[in-house]
């Protein structure tokens, strides 16, 4: 992403990504994750067999309770809602940066996440989900998962006014973010 986006990391200390690729060994199957926000819920498929970096960092930090509380900071209408930044400003992190991976299949298509960053290998927790078709990311964003449940509260999200900066006049949060366990 651009704008404030842009400078996502910039002040953090800069890890290898090997501590993270450790802490999240690759998965075979993929993950649910659930975003209780106060729109609504969210349901997310994690792509962990071909995403195993950035779907494993997510998961991480959904497991850890990372995202509970986060608002979402950026939202623009016919392109995506963006949050995970513990700040709320666009500009903070996790703490370390993670390697951007890519697939032929990784298609920022209208309801997949994907990861933000301010150039290559500097994402960490701030995610998008695109609301349309934006193509023009593709190899630039690393996409590790898409909304099997839930679109018309993304679409909710991404109607909500906003100030000059993109940012929701009235804060749009992440309640609760969980893995599911249990089939629903």
């Amino acid at each position: 992403m651009t704008d404030s986006t842009t400078s996502q990391n910039a002040n953090l200390n800069e890890q290898t990504p090997t501590a993270t690729e450790a802490e999240n060994p690759a998965v075979t199957e993929n993950t649910m994750v659930v975003l209780e926000t106060t729109e609504g819920t969210i349901k997310l498929e994690l792509f962990n067999s071909t995403m195993p970096i950035t779907a494993g960092n997510f998961l991480k930090l959904v497991e850890d309770e990372f995202y509970n509380g986060v608002i979402f900071h950026r939202v623009i209408p016919n392109f995506m809602v963006q949050g995970g930044d513990p700040t709320g400003t666009g500009m903070g992190g996790p703490g370390y940066k993670i390697k951007d991976e890519f697939t032929t299949n990784n298609k920022n298509e209208r309801g997949t996440i994907s990861m933000a960053n301010a150039g290559p290998n500097t994402g960490g927790s701030q995610f998008f989900i695109n609301v349309v078709n934006n193509n023009f990311l593709d190899s630039k964003h690393p996409v590790f998962g898409k909304v099997v449940e839930g679109m018309e509260i993304v679409d909710k999200i991404v109607a909500v006014e906003t100030d000059g900066a993109d940012r929701p006049i009235e804060e749009v949060r992440i309640e609760k973010a969980y893995k599911v366990t249990t089939p629903e």
